[in-house]
């Protein structure tokens, strides 16, 4: 779904229209689980409320809470661990490095485990007390001081070094999937299926959407934290959601996916809900779940800027087997099951691209064919994807000419 990109030209292209026999459907069929749906979920069970008695304790004014959150070697999962420090920082590069067990996250031997955090981004948090709790996006290191194979964001902060002139702006358009701790989609009849898709994007109704309380409640944290939040709809498949973050200067956009992911689960660990990033969580004539990613240069909105477009998107075309393998984290095999030319994809091995077409690699928005400037929508990212990784790709195949 086209992401809202405030200085990117255009809105959504909504579409409300489904016929009375889904609708028919819909209500004989799509009901929810009983009262007891999450009864197995540990995290539902316990008493909120009993943290809140300490949250209120009063803690030194010259101390804060540092939660430093990293990407292990699975490249798709989240690790963190907190710190407390007696120095507030004034940027980021006033935090200190930090070691961390390398074989307990699939990064290296246990016999030579010690690896490095290096803090990159500051966060506010939305979880701790203190006015000056934050959290801190991290890249990794090994003992030898090179990165670790999961650490994309060091050729990515190598790759935008290169083309700080061009101003690549970057929007990202996270998918995600809720489900019962036991793996059911949220909401799901506990016997069988849910209407068939149609009446669910940017639904509205107790019959349509599940979860807004936990969505809304991630938007305005991600807010808080200092994300560059665009906005969240319903999807096409029942307890599929998405939000988008951008568009961003560099590697913001990146920083800020991976932040705004933990947020979520943090949130969704509340709830007694399980956030999925699987591309494809559901087999069968379900949509998949993608993390459609807009692009734009300086030259792509200025006056003209359909050239530079069109040539960029040329340059995509004949390197579509390496933007696949950097599109999800076992290098094409997960978007196997979701880029099968159908259900708003394309086929993951054909490249091509088209003006309004959600069913191609490449989209360009109507009104950026109209206005002649603007971006593209490169639609084949998977939900799981690596940020870092897609945007590394743009920029050294549209820029970089490598």
């Amino acid at each position: 779904m086209a992401l809202r990109c405030v200085g990117l030209l255009l809105g959504k292209e909504l579409s409300a229209s489904f016929s009375a026999r889904q609708t028919r459907a819909l209500s004989s069929t799509s009901r929810l689980f009983s009262s007891d749906f999450l009864k197995n979920s540990p995290n539902n069970a316990l008493d909120k409320s009993i943290l809140n008695r300490y949250k209120f304790l009063e803690t030194p004014s010259d101390r804060l809470q540092v939660t430093y959150l990293w990407i292990d070697g699975t490249g798709e999962n989240i690790r963190v661990k907190d710190r407390v420090l007696n120095k507030i920082p004034k940027e980021v590069s006033d935090l200190p490095k930090w070691q961390y067990d390398g074989s307990s996250t699939y990064q290296c031997q246990g016999e030579n485990s010690d690896t490095t955090l290096v803090p990159r981004a500051i966060y506010r948090d939305p979880f701790k007390p203190g006015k000056n709790d934050i959290i801190v996006m991290c890249d990794t290191y090994l003992a030898d001081g090179s990165p670790t194979p999961s650490n994309k964001r060091y050729a990515l902060q190598k790759a935008i070094e290169k083309v700080g002139h061009e101003e690549p702006w970057f929007g990202i358009e996270q998918e995600y999937t809720l489900l019962d701790v036991d793996g059911r989609p949220f909401g799901w009849p506990a016997n069988g299926y849910p209407a068939a898709q149609g009446p669910y994007y940017c639904g509205v109704g107790a019959d349509r959407v599940y979860a807004r309380d936990l969505v809304e409640a991630h938007t305005l944290a991600c807010l808080y934290a200092g994300i560059d939040f665009s906005g969240t709809n319903a999807e096409v498949m029942p307890a599929q959601w998405e939000y988008q973050v951008g568009p961003s200067l560099g590697i913001k956009a990146s920083d800020d996916l991976w932040v705004s992911r933990y947020i979520l689960q943090r949130i969704a660990e509340e709830f007694g809900i399980v956030v999925t990033f699987d591309p494809k969580p559901v087999e069968g004539p379900w949509n998949g779940a993608g993390a459609h990613t807009n692009f734009s240069t300086k030259a792509m909105r200025a006056e003209g800027g359909m050239k530079a477009i069109e040539e960029a998107i040329e340059k995509l075309s004949k390197h579509h087997e390496r933007h696949i393998k950097a599109y999800d984290p076992k290098e094409g095999k997960d978007n196997e099951r979701r880029l099968v030319g159908r259900l708003e994809t394309s086929s993951i091995d054909k490249f091509s691209w088209g003006v309004a077409n959600r069913s191609v690699s490449v989209r360009v928005p109507q009104g950026v064919a109209t206005a002649g400037k603007g971006y593209f929508e490169d639609r084949r990212p998977s939900s799981n994807c690596d940020p870092y990784a897609v945007c590394d790709a743009l920029i050294r195949t549209c820029l970089l000419n490598e």
